[in-house]
């Protein structure tokens, strides 16, 4: 969008959390146990207004905060510029929520930015529509050249429906409109997906996060 609509917007969104935490923090939580709020920093792929926003967003010293806006058709570059930007001033003592993101690929690159909390819907519905995301790359399982492969989907997986059915299987599957076919492959990305997010945690731990991603990025970016 253009400047003076994303100024206005964050504007009116500062103005909206100021009384959504003032109710918040009023009333009682509605389920018998505590609720957190994570406020949410916009301000489109404009430098001045990232930062101006993520600067409100930290003053209000919740639990954790959000980056919103980021997730609807920016290029990856901006993504990344504005993430920096962002996670410059967000504390690093709490957790950075990045809405709506993304590929293993924008998972990882996000990560050596400083975010700690993703959602987005490419796993189940890439997923549903035949696409996994492997440790060595990219899979379309519609293709022909899987029709007569009868290896498992993932033999490297600990997961029960990567091992005990195989790419031809599953292609037929989908090619079928059986529902089983989107169920499978549902189940191994969110599978994949949390491995890899438990393998960068594990990775920074011990100190080697940035050597491993920048591996894995290329290999992710593969299509089989």
């Amino acid at each position: 969008c253009e400047y003076g609509y994303a100024r206005r917007s964050i504007d009116m969104t500062h103005r909206w959390l100021k009384r959504c935490c003032d109710r918040f923090d009023t009333t009682e939580p509605k389920y018998g146990f505590s609720q957190t709020l994570f406020p949410i920093v916009q301000g489109s792929v404009y430098k001045d207004l990232r930062e101006k926003s993520a600067e409100v967003i930290a003053s209000f010293e919740r639990e954790g905060n959000a980056i919103g806006g980021l997730s609807v058709g920016e290029p990856a570059e901006e993504m990344y510029a504005m993430t920096e930007v962002v996670c410059n001033i967000l504390p690093e003592n709490k957790p950075r929520y990045l809405m709506g993101v993304g590929t293993p690929i924008n998972l990882l690159e996000n990560i050596a930015l400083g975010i700690d909390m993703f959602d987005c819907v490419m796993p189940t519905r890439n997923g549903r529509n035949g696409m996994l995301f492997t440790r060595n790359g990219i899979i379309n399982i519609k293709n022909e050249k899987w029709k007569n492969d009868f290896s498992a989907i993932d033999e490297e997986s600990d997961l029960f429906a990567d091992t005990n059915y195989s790419k031809a299987y599953l292609r037929h599957l989908i090619h079928s409109g059986e529902m089983l076919g989107a169920q499978i492959a549902t189940l191994h990305n969110l599978h994949f997906y949390l491995w890899l997010v438990k393998e960068a945690r594990e990775k920074i731990i011990n100190g080697t996060f940035y050597n491993w991603k920048n591996s894995m990025v290329k290999t992710l970016a593969q299509r089989l």
